[in-house]
């Protein structure tokens, strides 16, 4: 056994009075792939942040190859050999590709010193140069703000690579990428670890870790727990060791009876994203929409809900046909939408857990347009408890919340307006699987209390868990229509599919 590249021993830390890490080890071998798992809340990003320089230790000490270091900031860190793919992508999103994987290391010309220029052709051709390596399609000169989520996903990756790191940090890399993608960066991971390059790899997904990972390393609460070869474990066993209790049944299915149709969209459209979809929606039914990124389903759900006026089409509520022009109308129409990404349109991450839950119900809350301070409170400290939402207090800013509590606090926000309809875009992306079966209970309480749930997910296991029906989107269309008992992933993959494989075959 090859001696330890890292080694993390008795880490602490605490924000406030919030103890979040305590007397927490890690130990990582050369060319090793070890995976790190914990719920929200562990102390998994924490620990990473805090090796990168991003947060200092109250307690503890960091080795690299025996020798103490201590990492004061991320470029301290990046000196030292260690790079972080983040779970929260965090680019600069009005300059260019190739940029932002320069960013901090521009390549230079002409003079050396404060008078030399930034080489953006130069800097453009080594970027094409990285993703031809690794066969991504994306044009270097493209701004951050053009791309979709998962290829800005696949631009930090290539940043990690490129800066030839030691040991590579990645905090849920596949949250937002397509299976191809994942092929790609598993390719690239094995390619790392033959050149002895060490990679602390985090993920809900159970598969993911089985598939790429040598050794688990498991937190809970803020302790460590375990450390073990993946080959030692199984699923059962790792989910005990990350709850402290058995989880048997992943997608708790509540029985519902389904009634009328509450929602009824027809020939809807948004170019060139959705192109004439229809579809109902009924009373105590889960509707999910599966298919491919870049399938038009998030662009549907955002146009329902009055996020681009330029769209087509007609949709009605209980009957009658309704002009939804904007969110406000979406949500004075009893609907709701939890979208797929908190960070940029979920939360105000600079305001407080109370502000963030309270602003949406406000009108409702108080009518008269005098907000009592004490209502307000009592309403979020309620929602608090409720979802589970763990903080010491209701004026923490967001941001400073795990991800799973962040995604708990926008549906806490949306549920607080009593919708009749609730629209959940990719709902436990980033959380882990206790909290995902919190939500899923939490799904089928909605539905036995008449409310209807519109869901998009990419893990086809859960959207077969949690549906009653599922439609699939491949190019803004909904190929196809699959009730519970014809449920099976091939069915949905060759839907999914469907318009691709068409245009292939011309």
């Amino acid at each position: 056994m090859s001696i330890p590249i890292l080694e993390m021993k008795n880490i602490s830390k605490s924000f406030s009075s919030v103890k979040v890490l305590d007397g927490v080890q890690l130990s990582v071998r050369p060319g090793e792939v070890h995976a790190l798992m914990g719920e929200n809340g562990a102390g998994k990003s924490t620990l990473m942040n805090i090796l990168m320089g991003v947060h200092s230790a109250d307690n503890g000490e960091i080795f690299l190859d025996g020798k103490k270091i201590i990492n004061s900031n991320p470029k301290e860190a990046m000196e030292n050999g260690i790079s972080m793919i983040h779970q929260e992508l965090n680019p600069v999103l009005d300059m260019e590709v190739s940029e932002n994987i320069f960013l901090g290391r521009e390549i230079k010309k002409g003079t050396s010193g404060i008078l030399s220029l930034v080489d953006r052709k130069q800097m453009r051709k080594e970027t094409q140069k990285l993703f031809e390596t690794v066969g991504i399609d994306i044009a270097p000169s493209a701004l951050m703000r053009d791309l979709s989520v998962a290829q800005a996903q696949l631009v930090e990756i290539i940043k990690a690579i490129s800066i030839s790191a030691r040991i590579i940090i990645m905090d849920e890399p596949t949250s937002a990428i397509t299976d191809k993608e994942v092929d790609i960066l598993f390719d690239q991971i094995r390619r790392l670890q033959s050149s002895g390059i060490a990679i602390i790899y985090i993920s809900h997904k159970m598969d993911e870790i089985f598939s790429i990972a040598d050794t688990i390393t498991v937190l809970r609460d803020g302790q460590y727990i375990d450390s073990d070869s993946s080959t030692n474990l199984d699923k059962d066993k790792l989910i005990k060791l990350m709850v402290g209790r058995d989880l048997k049944e992943i997608f708790p299915k509540a029985d519902v009876k389904i009634g009328d149709v509450v929602m009824e969209v027809k020939d809807f459209s948004f170019a060139p994203k959705v192109r004439n979809v229809s579809f109902d929606l009924r009373r105590g039914e889960i509707l999910g929409i599966a298919g491919l990124v870049g399938a038009g389903r998030s662009e549907l759900v955002e146009a329902l809900f009055g996020f681009h006026k330029s769209s087509t089409g007609s949709i009605f509520i209980d009957g009658q046909e309704k002009q939804i022009k904007c969110t406000g109308d979406a949500i004075t129409n009893k609907i709701a939408l939890i979208t797929e990404d908190r960070k940029q349109t979920g939360l105000n991450l600079i305001a407080t857990i109370e502000e963030n839950i309270s602003i949406v119900s406000l009108d409702q809350l108080f009518p008269r347009g005098i907000i009592r301070k004490h209502k307000e409170a009592e309403v979020v400290e309620r929602s608090i408890a409720k979802f589970g939402i763990k903080t010491a207090s209701k004026n923490i800013k967001v941001q400073s919340l795990s991800g799973g509590n962040q995604q708990k606090v926008v549906i806490a926000k949306w549920l607080l307006t009593d919708p009749e309809i609730i629209i959940m875009d990719e709902p436990t992306r980033g959380i882990d699987v206790g909290a995902k079966r919190d939500i899923y209970l939490l799904i089928g309480e909605l539905v036995q209390e008449g409310k209807s749930v519109l869901i998009i997910s990419s893990e086809i296991s859960e959207i077969m868990g949690v549906a009653d029906r599922i439609l699939v989107m491949s190019e803004g269309r909904i190929t196809g229509e699959l009730d519970r008992k014809d449920f099976s992933q091939e069915k949905i993959m060759y839907y999914a599919s469907q318009f691709n494989r068409g245009k292939e075959d011309e």
